[in-house]
């Protein structure tokens, strides 16, 4: 049987398909099902490394994106867009899968196209409360559609769509909390506040989380995901700002691998995060109590409405990005640490939120289509 993978260029995107991957590999193998080729088509090299780790041929394509506003560069993405159906078309005659699962974004377009073109049956999956555009366009011609949130079950129709939640990796998972402490050097008894944005990090989180790191450690340790790219600047700033604090409870990471992922979720108390459909998953099954704070201008406002979708079942609060200062952001943290029981009532509405079988669910699925259809 061949699997073809396939989404848009972030980590939202690329994540949940290797958590389908893995979930797909395992029953494979508790199925015999000896034949499993497996195939990701993307936009870029994000993730590369991961996918030759897992034995996923990787075909890389061109692709453009339409921008939600004018700009000239949507005429030459228009044509970059129809290069990129071709080179799809092109792999696909070739690798001919038997099923095609989406996560959706504009990298996966020209694969969905192929897909429609050679009648390759075809999953597709939304991660965000307000559905993507190549998600709303592959709804017509998907066999199953799965959604992480309610809200979206009224985009697609009700007979080929199931409320799944998103696929996570088991690798993120589980741990021991005082080894995941010690591995990032905290020594004191303190709460941990987890401060995370996307893959690439958020320059708004960080600016204000360093403009009050003094007062923040003065009362808590910190783990924060900068992003790569922020990591330099955030940690020139740190140091000046805590010269007036506590600098060795402090602990920055321009990125987290898998297993850092796993000991940033298990040593903190409380996580401070945008609200893109994964990493609300991810603090979800970790029954985390969490401060989310939406990107002002996500597709859609999808960030926004993901956020208060979960902080209506009582997991969350939510910052808006339009009225977030240090000083808000401080408080937030510390009326919810300093109360037990909404921390408790927190993490137990996280829980019941969760759905940490998503990717298994997916990857049944896929079986059954790949196999049968």
């Amino acid at each position: 049987m061949r699997v073809l993978f396939t989404g848009g260029g972030t980590g939202g995107h690329f994540f949940p398909n290797i958590a389908v991957i893995r979930e797909l590999k395992r029953i494979a193998k508790e199925s015999h099902i000896l034949s499993l080729e497996l195939f990701y088509i993307g936009p870029d090299d994000f993730g590369k490394e991961i996918l030759q780790e897992e034995n996923v041929a990787f075909v890389r394509i061109k692709s453009g994106k339409i921008r939600r506003y004018f700009s000239l560069y949507n005429l030459l993405d228009s044509f970059r867009t129809f290069a990129a159906v071709l080179q799809a078309v092109w792999n696909l005659f070739f690798i001919m899968p038997d099923i095609i699962f989406s996560k959706g974004g504009f990298g996966a377009f020209p694969v969905v196209v192929a897909a429609i073109v050679f009648h390759i049956p075809l999953i597709i999956h939304e991660s965000d409360s307000i559905p993507g555009k190549v998600n709303i366009f592959s709804t017509r011609f998907a066999k199953r559609i799965g959604v992480a949130f309610g809200g979206a079950e009224k985009f697609f129709p009700k007979e080929k769509t199931a409320l799944i939640g998103v696929p996570i990796r088991k690798r993120i998972l589980g741990g021991n909390k005082d080894e995941a402490r010690e591995h990032f050097g905290i020594m004191t008894d303190l709460p941990v506040v987890g401060i995370i944005g996307a893959s690439q990090g958020a320059q708004r989180i960080n600016e204000a989380a360093i403009d009050v790191l003094p007062e923040i450690t003065n009362e808590f340790e910190v783990i924060h995901q900068t992003g790569e790219q922020n990591y330099k600047d955030v940690m020139g700033e740190a140091r000046v700002m805590l010269e007036s604090g506590f600098p060795e409870r402090y602990h920055a990471f321009g990125f987290l691998d898998e297993t850092r992922i796993r000991e940033f979720f298990s040593a903190s108390d409380i996580i401070v995060s945008r609200s893109s459909g994964s990493m609300i998953f991810e603090i979800a099954a970790w029954g985390k109590p969490s401060i989310l704070i939406p990107l002002g201008n996500s597709a859609q406002d999808h960030q926004r409405k993901n956020a208060y979708e979960y902080a209506g079942t009582g997991a969350a609060s939510v910052l808006e990005e339009s009225n977030l200062t240090p000083h808000l952001l401080l408080a937030e943290i510390k009326k919810i640490i300093g109360n037990p029981e909404l921390m408790r009532t927190m993490g137990e509405a996280a829980q019941r939120f969760s759905k940490i079988d998503s990717a298994e669910v997916i990857a049944r699925e896929i079986i059954k289509l790949g196999v049968h259809d």
